[in-house]
């Protein structure tokens, strides 16, 4: 079937720049080996809630050629649209309304959610896909590698501003993330200055903090990371020692969302969503309200959270996406599946695709961080990959 149908391509989870240059690469290189393209909208939810009594839906099926994607890369976001929806799981609040109660009686369920494995494998044989390419991040990728067990030939590409996405170095979205922390930040000194306050700024990083390192990286900030629970005296300590060593009279702290600190358990709150994460209560307002009560400190938050997603790629994710997605129909061309295109060791190569249940990639701590002072390790380095350790 991978030799014969159409190649289909979607994105899902939290959009990042440089999925339009994904798109588009994908669409041209198909269309140099006379393949047409069929782009899958909303992520997964445009497998599970297609309506087959239609040839197209629209609301999830869109045909892509090299006239509607040749401009598409210039800009963010993602034309094909994304969501959160996870095939294996939908809840009985958002099943289809055109499925049969015939229909959902074949599928497995536990009473409050069903498998819509079988629904999605239908239509892409319905839709006649014989290839699918999978942008995402691990809970997109985690589906994918279900369809691969089943027997679905697939290609995915790794994207995510966390840059946790197991076996590669590099995920789309990640070096746009840090350019633009790098210009927040920059910008925000000097608020920081006039009013002489001690600044949190907040970044993603539930489970990994290779964002918040490498922001605090290129702006020589300190850091905290979910994978070191930091002593609060210490970081206190030496923010008021930044400070007032600052002819400026501030300091700053970079926090990933999912840091804590020794003895402290940071609170979920809100519905689970599809893949069972609930929100995190804030670090930055938490440090910040902790900082003021301990020092008396004027203190400043900052979320540099949805800026980090928005607006178009910078030159390295352009280039990344692009050469991804090229890499991914090389392998379509050698039919060669159940493959994710990656970095690894500072080169590009393909590896299998990421076990869902061993989670994110984290930061190597003793590699990576300081955790005396609460910096990313700036030595060390020769031999190392331009971005990371090996993955």
């Amino acid at each position: 079937m991978a030799s014969e149908g159409k190649i289909g391509v979607l994105t899902g989870g939290g959009d990042v720049p440089g999925l339009n240059s994904v798109i588009k690469s994908v669409v041209y290189r198909a269309s140099e080996m006379n393949r047409s393209v069929l782009g899958i909208r909303r992520g997964w939810e445009g497998l599970t809630h297609l309506d087959s009594s239609q040839e197209f839906d629209p609301r999830y099926v869109r045909p892509l050629t090299r006239e509607n994607t040749r401009a598409i890369d210039r800009s963010g976001g993602t034309v094909l649209h994304t969501s959160r929806t996870n095939p294996l799981r939908i809840k009985k609040s958002n099943l289809p309304k055109h499925l049969s109660p015939s229909e959902l009686e074949r599928l497995s369920n536990d009473g409050q959610t069903f498998n819509f494995t079988p629904i999605v494998l239908s239509n892409l044989e319905r839709l006649g896909i014989g290839c699918l390419v999978v942008i995402g991040g691990d809970d997109t990728l985690g589906f994918a590698t279900t369809l691969h067990r089943a027997g679905f030939p697939l290609i995915a590409i790794p994207k995510t501003m966390d840059n946790d996405v197991r076996g590669t170095e590099y995920c789309v979205g990640f070096s746009t993330a840090i350019t633009r922390a790098k210009e927040l930040v920059s910008r925000q000194r000097t608020t920081l200055g006039s009013h002489e306050r001690i600044g949190i700024f907040r970044i993603f990083g539930r489970d990994a903090g290779f964002t918040a390192l490498y922001t605090a990286y290129v702006t020589s900030a300190r850091c905290v990371i979910p994978e070191y629970p930091f002593d609060l005296d210490l970081l206190v300590r030496l923010l008021v020692e930044d400070k007032r060593g600052n002819p400026s009279n501030y300091s700053f702290v970079i926090a990933s969302e999912g840091a804590v600190w020794t003895g402290h358990r940071a609170e979920d709150f809100g519905e689970a969503d599809a893949y069972g994460h609930r929100k995190k209560i804030d670090i930055g307002h938490a440090l910040a309200e902790v900082f003021h009560q301990r020092t008396g400190e004027e203190t400043m938050t900052s979320d540099l959270t949805y800026d980090l997603r928005s607006g178009d790629p910078d030159a390295v994710d352009q280039v990344v996406a692009t050469t991804f997605a090229n890499l991914a129909l090389d392998l379509f061309a050698g039919n060669t599946f159940g493959k994710m295109v990656a970095v690894r060791e500072g080169r590009y190569a393909h590896a299998p695709l990421p076990d869902p249940a061993l989670g994110p990639r984290t930061v190597d701590v003793e590699k990576l961080y300081n955790t005396q002072r609460y910096r990313p390790r700036y030595t060390g380095k020769l031999g190392d990959p331009l971005f990371l350790i090996s993955a």
